[in-house]
């Protein structure tokens, strides 16, 4: 399977790298390389993480307050969002 990122996807990792990296110099990457490791996780298991809504699925990043949003379809792992696990669930992918 093959892992996709969504516009959305894209912009809410190029923003919460900026953000951190902002934070400290290497925060940034730091984070990147635990979405690395996350997304290593969903690409061998990626039932294994809990359906939130309908058929969207969230894992949580090691390190981080953020999550990995996405759902399994028939040849590829679509990556919806990655947010802060701190913001209102309503807010989540649906």
């Amino acid at each position: 399977m093959n892992l996709k990122y969504t516009k959305n996807g894209t912009e809410d990792l190029e923003n919460a790298f900026l953000w951190y990296e902002r934070q400290r110099n290497g925060l940034g990457f730091a984070f990147l390389e635990c979405v690395e490791a996350a997304s290593n996780g969903i690409l061998l298991f990626p039932e294994m993480y809990e359906k939130v809504y309908g058929n969207f699925r969230r894992c949580l990043i090691r390190r981080f307050p953020f999550s990995i949003f996405y759902t399994v379809e028939q040849s590829e792992i679509i990556v919806h969002a990655i947010l802060d696990n701190r913001i209102n669930p309503e807010k989540w992918p649906k």
